[in-house]
């Protein structure tokens, strides 16, 4: 059956601003969307209230609204295009389906004669109410854990009393795991009932029996209009029931799962997607596996809609979830469509993997100071990264190095805990580093009898990580000298990073790899290609990996490489990793941007990232896709083996910075500002003494190394006193402190944390206003993008305050100073590109706090705020191929746009959730305004004086 011709118009819910639970998977799903629809013709039309996303770009959808995701907006848009003629909800999270929910309870998409694709409203209502859920499963068939629905209290209570504990309390029509806990004692039981019966929207808990233990695997699932359903990918947890998935580390395919049981639970997932409503579309189910012999199956969940795994599974596996499932929710058939990998196969196949991806969360505690890490039932995780190898082991590996804290691996790096109790305490309560932790345990001799009876974990999987350990003993027996061959290729093809192996051998990384060199230990690069190599892939999307040479007939040694290398000439651009805080999704929408705009300068794009959730990683935005971590050694060899014109590292935030002075090291270019202009900027003391010769103004300041050094400068400048360490991101380790005992604490700690750092005093500008501003230049012009105001006082962090484009209540005399410094600086740090000014004014004179040439957080709500395409302009003045004055540029927004940050304080509630210099929000929303009398306004700018001491 071919598409529905009576769609002609698609209505696309996105997810709203990034929250811990529901991040950018659904920007990238909601972009696959739009584009499949466009494909064929469908007109579409967005709302989504997040600027920092492609989603939202403006030449990703016909009609883009960035309006509040409420039934008020959904009106507004409907009255103005009658033409709608469906709505696809999936795509946008659980917050999409609230919405769409909320919005059949109200009667709209029936008053506006709009058609509901890709699901149906029963379908989400039978799979959030848990007892309607579990009633349905019981009819067909399908096990699940004992379990009951609480809407009060002493319900809950009596449910408690009948099962007996450990117990889960899961409460409905939430996200991200919000409420759900483990109750193991009846003193907790109180607390976790009353909170979850608060936070549920229809205040309802589901009580279960908790499966402690059990392994948990997920599927997802499509399928079309002819009741075909094909099985994409089969994830298994390496964690155990009781950390959320969202927080657990994952494996693709199923590693530990007999075939039988894989098949039974096959059929059970496909009953259920087939048994919750006749809608073609995404799927994912979720499953406990009890871990012995017979390998029970229970259902735990199905979620209707494309979830936060599919992003991974899509990856994982080269098949692109949102892009097919849009095509049958208007109406194709699976074999009506192609395989998108390989162009010659249909979509009705299910993907075979010759390699093994593995998933690591990234987590943020150091911004929540006082929350409880160890890992349960609710999301915890602001990020993730995925890495790609022929092993486990090797992927394990890639993922560890992708994650970008500061370590170098699993192991060998020197920074392993040795104390016997804590990582017994650390493995018995999950906490983010476990990965380390489990090899940790190895190394001290703890049989992994006892790991795997404290974590549950696999033995598998741990019999993985006890021979990793064995290899780092025998290669530590070693020189760098008398390693063979055969013993540093196994080590390569086990995911040791040169750094590692130069731990275990005690020499430089440099002398590893040139030794690898030597012995022609090369790294090669494997296609993505959907059908383990049955049909040839026509996408460039690789991984690397080593492999032992093969002889051919006429006598040479040669191994695989599938990336053959274009006589083109061509530009890396790396990625900015996975999401943190202070680092988000605004990055990549700088470097899906940049690479497009390159592409249109006639280079070959080549994009380096490790983050699945983003649209950077979509394998058809660059021209070549390298799934790769953003780690020294694996650019360096995608480096080696093209031999770009240059590398673009301003548009992928820190992550992206921080190589540069390698790249400068080697010689490599850097596209656009050089290291030496990058590195100016990011050094506190360095940056001042280029003020001063400017005659800019900046608050008094002096630069400490040691406390002693810290303590006399107080002594000089009075507190209160603004204490920054250089080369951090997202104000990491900023804090303002307002006595010497104070101070000495905090100087200490982060001298702990950050050895050899640079720690920047300034006096702190009390009650100042704070503004700051994005350029483009080309060495020789300036041109001011966006001047925003915050609403908050200096001494809130940029990215936790609410800005305004343009300035709401600065003078001429001061805005003027503001594009003086802002050009002064930008021609003073020989900018090429972008660059983001951050001041502080108080009695009408501007000071400078910072300067970054590079992309900031806020270009892309610029960008948005007066619909103009600024990173294509920076990125062809950066490449050489336009000045500024070639642009014409031509801002249009009437009124006021505001960003508003967004946090996850719920998903910690005993944290404190005052603001400072610390960033702390995971997200952002945009809010139009016509004038500065709107309530919205008022409100915002009521609270500022909560954060004025005087």
């Amino acid at each position: 059956m071919p598409r529905n011709k009576n769609i002609k118009s698609v209505l696309i819910i996105g997810s709203g601003p990034i929250v811990i639970g529901q991040a950018c998977e659904f920007d990238y799903a909601g972009t696959q969307a739009l584009r499949s629809l466009r494909e064929d013709g469908i007109e579409t039309i967005l709302i989504n209230s997040n600027p920092a996303t492609i989603m939202t770009d403006p030449t990703m959808a016909d009609h883009v609204y960035l309006l509040p995701l409420t039934t008020k907006s959904l009106i507004t848009i409907l009255k103005e295009h009658p033409q709608i003629d469906a709505v696809l909800p999936t795509m946008g999270g659980q917050t999409a389906l609230n919405l769409c929910i909320e919005a059949d309870e109200k009667g709209i998409w029936k008053d506006f004669n709009v058609k509901l694709i890709g699901v149906d409203i029963n379908a989400i209502n039978i799979t959030e109410d848990r007892e309607e859920f579990r009633e349905l499963m019981l009819k067909i068939g399908v096990p699940m854990a004992p379990q009951a629905t609480a809407t009060s209290y002493l319900e809950g209570k009596e449910i408690a009393q009948e099962f007996g504990f450990p117990l889960v309390i899961r409460a409905s029509f939430t996200l991200g795991g919000e409420g759900a806990s483990f109750v193991h004692t009846e003193d907790q039981f109180d607390n976790l009932l009353t909170r979850g019966l608060e936070v549920s929207p229809i205040h309802e808990v589901m009580i279960d029996k908790a499966l402690i233990g059990w392994k948990e695997y997920e599927l997802e699932l499509l399928r079309d209009k002819n009741d075909n359903v094909v099985i994409i990918c089969t994830i298994e947890n390496m964690d155990p029931m009781g950390i959320h998935t969202g927080d657990s580390i994952t494996v693709a395919p199923a590693m530990t799962l007999s075939d039988t049981t894989f098949q039974r639970m096959r059929d059970m997932a496909i009953h259920m997607m087939r048994s919750i409503g006749d809608f073609a579309g995404g799927c994912n189910v979720q499953f406990a596996v009890s871990p012995d012999e017979n390998e029970d199956i229970i259902a735990i969940e199905i979620n209707p809609r494309v979830s936060r795994s599919s992003a991974l599974a899509s990856k994982a596996t080269g098949y692109p979830i949102a892009k097919i499932a849009s095509k049958l929710a208007i109406g194709y058939n699976l074999d009506e469509l192609t395989n998108q990998i390989t162009k010659s196969t249909s979509a009705l196949f299910e993907p075979t993997l010759d390699y093994v991806v593995v998933k690591i969360p990234r987590w943020n505690f150091d911004k929540f100071e006082g929350a409880d890490r160890t890992l349960g039932l609710q999301m915890k995780s602001v990020g993730e990264v995925m890495a790609i190898g022929r092993s486990f082991q090797e992927a394990l590996h890639k993922a560890t190095q992708s994650l970008e804290i500061k370590r170098n691996g699993l192991g060998a790096d020197g920074k392993g805990y040795k104390n016997y109790d804590q990582i017994l305490d650390k493995l018995e309560h999950a906490s983010w580093d476990r990965v380390f932790v489990i090899y940790d345990a190895i190394q001290m001799g703890i049989p992994l009898s006892r790991i795997h009876k404290i974590t549950k974990i696999d033995m598998w999987f741990l019999k993985q990580y006890e021979e990793l350990y064995h290899l780092e003993k025998e290669i530590s027996t070693f020189t760098i000298d008398t390693i063979e061959h055969d013993l540093l290729l196994e080590a390569k093809q086990k995911g040791y990073g040169d750094r590692q192996i130069a731990h275990m051998l005690n020499c430089l990384e440099s002398q590893v790899y040139k030794k690898r060199d030597e012995l022609n230990i090369k790294r090669i690069y494997k296609l993505v290609d959907t059908c383990a190599a049955e049909f040839k892939a026509q996408t460039p999307y690789y991984y690397s990996t080593f492999e032992n040479n093969v002889e051919s007939p006429d006598g040479t040694q040669i191994s695989a490489n599938e990336s053959v290398v274009s006589d083109k000439k061509k530009i890396i651009v790396l990625g900015s990793g996975p999401n943190r805080i202070g680092q988000g999704i605004e990055f990549d929408y700088c470097c899906v941007h940049g690479v497009m705009a390159a592409s249109e300068c006639g280079y070959e794009t080549i994009m380096i990232n490790c983050n699945p959730e983003t649209v950077s990683t979509d394998f058809d935005i660059s021209d070549k896709l390298y799934f790769e971590p953003v780690f020294w050694e694996h650019i360096y060899d995608i480096i080696r083996h093209e031999k770009p014109e240059g590398v673009i590292v301003q548009l992928g935030g820190q992550t992206a910075l921080k190589l540069a002075e390698k790249l400068d090291r080697y010689g490599i270019k850097i596209i656009g500002t050089t290291y030496k202009s990058l590195d100016l900027a990011e050094d506190r003391g360095s940056f001042s003494k280029l003020l001063k010769e400017n005659n800019i103004p900046y608050p008094e300041f002096d630069v400490a190394t040691t406390a002693d050094e810290a303590l006399a400068i107080s002594d000089v400048l009075d507190f209160p006193i603004l204490v920054r360490p250089s080369y951090v991101l997202g104000g990491q380790g900023m804090k303002i402190v307002i006595n010497r005992k104070e101070l000495e604490e905090h100087v200490v700690n982060l001298l702990r944390k950050m050895p050899n750092n640079q720690l920047l005093l300034d006096r702190y500008l009390d009650g100042a206003i704070e503004a700051e501003a994005d350029a483009i230049c080309d060495g020789e012009n300036v041109y001011i993008i966006g001047i925003m105001e915050h609403i908050e006082p200096c001494g809130v962090h940029s990215g936790d305050s609410n800005a305004t484009l343009p300035p709401f209540n600065l003078g001429e005399f001061v805005l003027q100073q503001i594009k003086d410094h802002t050009k002064k600086i930008a021609l003073a740090l020989n900018t090429v590109g972008l660059i983001n000014v951050q001041f502080a004014i108080k009695d009408d004179i501007v000071y400078i706090i910072e300067a970054n040439p590079r992309a900031s957080r806020t270009v892309p709500f610029i960008a948005k705020a007066y619909k103009e395409p600024y990173v294509n302009y920076a990125t062809k003045v950066m490449l050489g191929e336009k000045k500024v004055a070639d642009f014409n540029f031509n801002p249009q927004l009437e009124g006021f746009a505001i960003k508003q940050p967004v946090f996850s304080f719920n998903k910690f509630p005993t944290v404190n959730k005052q603001l400072g210099p610390e960033m702390k929000s995971t997200g952002e929303s945009i809010l139009f305004i016509d004038s500065l009398k709107d309530d919205q306004f008022y409100d915002l700018y009521s609270r500022r004086k909560m954060y004025l001491s005087k």
